[in-house]
């Protein structure tokens, strides 16, 4: 078990790596693939591999370029730790299984959102779509047709409860209340969750984000803050922790 979790964990801070390349440059409208290589992105210097290494290159560089010596972001390394965490978790909880694959897609949106939605206040359509479509085709292989049907139907009722809600938020404010990106993400939260618990994945977003918005505030006094990393948190935190409805509902009974 321990070989396989460092495996997963340097897996994952590999992967956090190219995330966090596809959340800066696809909101951007840069191709991910040109330039090939990653390259600074105050004095433009392509990085070589030992640059590259996933954390170490940080701490190495002290935390700088080494051309211009301008600091790198110390959100680099976080996002690769993260992903490299939530890469052995996800094994942890599943094993070798379908649902460790939905882990480790669930835990790719989230790294990726984190980056583009804190960065640009945008989650890429793409990337919220491309993973839904590989969450659905692991849904048939793993439920069976009828299964994936099923799952598929909680996935757009749940985006449907979510559009008519903001709808109605929207009316009753006066103002935007949900983003349109926000609500993609609730189809993803209906394929890998009960309808019921994919209602509850609002809840639990807000409830994570109140202490850090107000802590964000409070620092930097920020009045608006993403929504769409809780929101991904939330799914990802009731998918690890296996609750399911019966679960669900004992909590509050």
């Amino acid at each position: 078990m321990a070989f396989y979790l460092v495996i997963f964990f340097i897996l994952g801070t590999i992967m956090g790596s190219f995330y966090h390349v596809i959340g800066y440059r696809l909101p951007k409208g840069e191709s991910i693939m040109y330039p090939k290589h990653s390259y600074c992105i105050h004095c433009g210097k392509q990085l070589v591999w030992y640059e590259l290494i996933p954390i170490l290159s940080y701490i190495f560089q002290k935390g700088r370029c080494r051309k211009c010596h301008q600091k790198i972001s110390i959100f680099h390394p976080f996002i690769e730790i993260v992903t490299g965490l939530f890469f052995a978790v996800s094994f942890y909880s599943f094993g070798f299984s379908y649902e460790l694959f939905i882990s480790l897609i669930l835990v790719s949106l989230f790294s990726i959102v984190i980056v583009s939605d804190l960065t640009y206040m945008i989650i890429p359509d793409e990337v919220t779509f491309v993973c839904a479509l590989f969450i659905i085709v692991i849904n048939f292989f793993n439920l069976g047709f009828v299964g994936g049907l099923l799952q598929l139907a909680s996935g757009i009722l749940t985006f449907v409860v979510m559009y008519m809600i903001m709808l109605m938020g929207n009316f009753i404010f006066k103002k935007e209340t949900l983003g349109g990106a926000d609500i993609k993400l609730m189809f993803i939260a209906g394929l890998v969750l009960h309808p019921i618990l994919g209602m509850f994945v609002i809840f639990l977003a807000s409830s994570i984000a109140l202490p850090v918005s107000i802590l964000i505030y409070a620092i930097h006094k920020e009045h608006v803050i993403p929504f769409g990393p809780f929101i991904v948190a939330a799914i990802l935190l009731l998918f690890l922790l296996k609750i399911d409805l019966p679960t669900l509902t004992g909590l509050f009974l």
